[in-house]
């Protein structure tokens, strides 16, 4: 840093994060993991006073794990004796219609697939925890209150300027690359001229926030950790418990001609204390930009794309976004990368983005065109019936994938020239869900080209998922002649490369393959029966410096 002669500061630096939102601070998280220099402006001061993320999904969680936050997030605040089950009701205190019981994070049993069930973790807690780990300036790299003014790109870095709105001060910085993690509204993606059209018709909503200290005694065995409402006309959206104590959210359709307390009464029926602690207005848009890079500029988070809440998919596939970012980032800047590994992470993320919109849009409509009749308010035989019929027609729905969906946060593929397909498993060759199915084409159950590497607990407390992400990490399940040249070949690329070797009849059969090669962000970039002949080719496809770098998706040497 030094100064510019007009009361202003430069600052240089490898990464430069605009916007210190969840996905932001988790970019900057993982770069800091990896050793890459990085700095984070975020315009407000770090305060969260309408949170709007809700859950940490079951895949961030295990990115969390790897990041050493997993059990910090877990300490958080929220009680592990809160149900979090997902129940359909007129009103709390009304006729609940249907519910799916998921116990709670102390009862619910363990997921053989994962180590790390979804979490809740509101945002008022999950910022303040990532804003800690980043470190706050002076101590560390987040620039809380500094807004940003404009920026340039060059040949080999961006300059940008920006504004300490504490005092006034403008302060200069350098970077090799720009990330903006800036917001549905990205002024940067704006600034970029890069176009992220709308694909469904935009909505607007209002967050009601409240405080009800007696709520969760008076609603007893029927609290939930949602509550959609089921009162026609209007009221058909959730109402959340925010903390597992007394913080709750309502959403209801915006405009409205009913001011808040009344909106309240409406929904919850009992005589309890309740107080309005803020209204948030919203629009419901559904994005996914053009492309994911500019040159040295790269979108992710909500300025890559939006998506409906329904699902929880958009807070989560923004975390996704940082961690395959950052390690192609991290290759980038330490020289080992080919010129095809940063562009892989358009060509990688933003069709999983795109099918998470189209699911998270089959959610919302499920809501929105759900007829809800008069009939289901009423204390007769025929109002019975009505609230019969409607939790058949719920339960016939589908409802119950909007809240566990795990082929969503897990089962997605990528399909790029970085990846070495071999065409056994039977799935589709397009990035995106692969279909759980019969093995091996079972993300649970094979480690397939593209997908996230199965999980299989090695010991009490380790995982197979807490060996992957510094290097590329080959399992060897089988004997292995050729191993000392793929290492060379790693090693003479300067590519970070790790190889455990294990004889477990079980692992190797939950893996499909006796040797598998696994990228820094935990996805299968090659299997094979044995080791290839050329350890080379091997190598340079991964790092993005191979020919299907410029020829397409190659074919795994075997």
């Amino acid at each position: 840093m030094a100064g510019d002669g007009h009361g202003g500061e430069r600052h240089e630096t490898d990464v430069l994060v605009v916007g210190g939102g969840p996905v932001g601070l988790t970019l900057a998280v993982d770069l800091a993991w990896r050793g890459v220099r990085h700095l984070v402006l975020e315009q407000s001061d770090g305060t969260i006073g309408h949170p709007k993320v809700g859950t940490v999904g079951p895949r961030s969680m295990e990115l969390f794990r790897r990041w050493g936050l997993a059990d910090r997030i877990r300490a958080a605040g929220w009680p592990g004796d809160h149900p979090l089950d997902i129940a359909w009701a007129t009103a709390l205190g009304g006729y609940e219609i249907h519910r799916l019981r998921l116990g709670t994070t102390d009862t619910r049993p363990p997921l053989s697939y994962t180590p790390e069930p979804e979490h809740p973790c509101p945002q008022h807690w999950l910022s303040p925890l990532l804003a800690q780990a980043v470190g706050v300036r002076p101590g560390g790299p987040l620039f809380l209150g500094c807004r940003l003014d404009g920026f340039t790109q060059h040949d080999d870095r961006v300059t940008a300027s920006a504004t300490d709105l504490a005092d006034g001060r403008r302060l200069e910085f350098t970077a090799r690359y720009l990330v903006a993690c800036d917001g549905a509204s990205s002024p940067v993606r704006k600034a970029a001229g890069v176009a992220a059209p709308h694909r469904h018709r935009t909505r607007s909503f209002r967050n009601i926030l409240f405080r009800a200290p007696e709520l969760r005694a008076r609603l007893g065995s029927h609290n939930a950790l949602v509550h959609f409402l089921t009162q026609p006309p209007d009221l058909r959206y959730p109402l959340r418990a925010m903390d597992g104590r007394d913080l709750y959210r309502l959403t209801v359709l915006e405009p409205s001609p009913v001011e808040s307390r009344a909106v309240l009464r409406s929904a919850v029926l009992f005589d309890t204390p309740m107080e309005v602690l803020s209204e948030h207005v919203w629009h419901l848009t559904h994005r996914v930009t053009d492309r994911y890079r500019h040159g040295r500029v790269l979108f992710a988070g909500d300025a890559a794309h939006t998506l409906a809440p329904a699902g929880g998919f958009g807070m989560n596939t923004g975390l996704a976004d940082a961690a395959d970012l950052g390690w192609k980032i991290a290759g980038t800047l330490a020289g080992w990368a080919g010129p095809g590994l940063l562009d892989s992470y358009d060509t990688e993320r933003r069709p999983i983005a795109e099918r998470s919109l189209a699911e998270a849009h089959l959610h919302v409509r499920r809501t929105t065109d759900r007829v809800l009749p008069q009939e289901v308010l009423a204390d007769s035989p025929e109002g019975a019936r009505a609230r019969e019929e409607l939790a058949r027609v719920l339960k016939g729905s589908g409802v119950e994938r909007e809240f566990s969906s795990p082929e969503m946060h897990f089962g997605y593929r990528y399909v790029s020239p970085l990846v070495l397909q071999d065409g056994h498993d039977g799935a589709p060759d397009v990035n995106g869900p692969a279909s759980p199915g019969t093995s091996p084409a079972d993300w649970r159950t094979a480690a397939l080209p593209g997908g996230r590497a199965p999980h299989a607990w090695l010991a009490p407390g380790l995982s197979t998922l807490d060996l992957f992400g510094p290097a590329f990490h080959l399992l060897c399940l089988a004997d292995a002649e050729r191993l000392p040249a793929v290492e060379e070949a790693f090693r003479r690329r300067r590519v970070p490369f790790r190889v455990t070797r294990r004889h477990d009849p079980a692992l190797a059969a939950l893996y499909g393959m006796p040797h598998v090669l696994v990228r820094p962000d935990g996805h299968v970039a090659w299997r094979g029966v044995r080791l290839p002949d050329d350890p080379g080719l091997l190598v340079d496809t991964v790092r993005g410096a191979g020919p299907a770098a410029d020829a397409g998706v190659g074919t795994a040497p075997r």
